[in-house]
């Protein structure tokens, strides 16, 4: 497909989406083509693994339980107050 510089501006978001699909943009001016839109080839097959290898160190611990009052805050909750009370916790008598 070939466009002018007027429309390859104003059209660049679908000229790049039609580059993905496969499709070469040729861009002109004054009906000499000028440029090449084309999409870059992205690099396939696996991951490598253990890109992060000693940057940092997995606790012991990092699939235990978490404290009730992380949960409640992930659920938006509010932990209760606990207070020390003289009496061990019973109303007081007024």
């Amino acid at each position: 497909m070939e466009v002018n510089i007027h429309q390859a501006k104003t059209h660049l978001s679908k000229l790049l989406r039609r580059t993905m699909d496969g499709e070469e943009i040729v861009i002109a001016r004054a009906g000499v083509p000028i440029a090449r839109l084309v999409s870059v080839e992205r690099e396939k097959g696996p991951r490598p693994l253990d890109l992060d290898r000693g940057i940092y160190d997995v606790p012991e611990d990092f699939d235990a339980p978490l404290p009730p009052e992380i949960i409640a805050a992930f659920e938006g909750k509010r932990p209760r107050k606990r207070t020390k009370t003289k009496n061990g916790g019973r109303p007081s008598r007024s």
